[in-house]
């Protein structure tokens, strides 16, 4: 006797897949919550992350709402650079004051 292969619908697929991608379940507990193998739901899995990323062009023109945020993500990556830097400037001299208290106990 053969085995019988088990077919399942796209909704399913989609599904299955949406507990992985979308709620970040791992493959191997929706597999066994859904009763089939993992390496089949994780082929469905990788054709669902290939086509979501084939979806948006890397090079795809920003609307507006993205330029936005883009100029406000490189504004505040500019304001954390210079607060790190004035925060090893403050480490710095914290060291020097440290090291010049405990020459000054000996």
């Amino acid at each position: 006797m053969g085995s019988t292969r088990r077919r399942f619908t796209p909704e399913f697929k989609a599904s299955a897949v949406g507990f992985v991608l979308d709620q970040n379940r791992s493959i191997k507990a929706v597999a066994e919550y859904i009763g089939t193998s993992e390496a089949s739901l994780g082929k469905w899995v990788k054709v669902e992350r290939e086509r979501r990323a084939g979806a948006v062009p890397a090079d795809a023109e920003l609307n507006e709402s993205e330029r936005a945020e883009l100029v406000r993500l490189r504004e505040q990556a500019k304001a954390d650079r210079a607060t790190i830097a004035e925060q090893a400037l403050q480490i710095e001299f914290a060291k020097k004051v440290a090291t010049w208290f405990a020459s000054q106990k000996q």
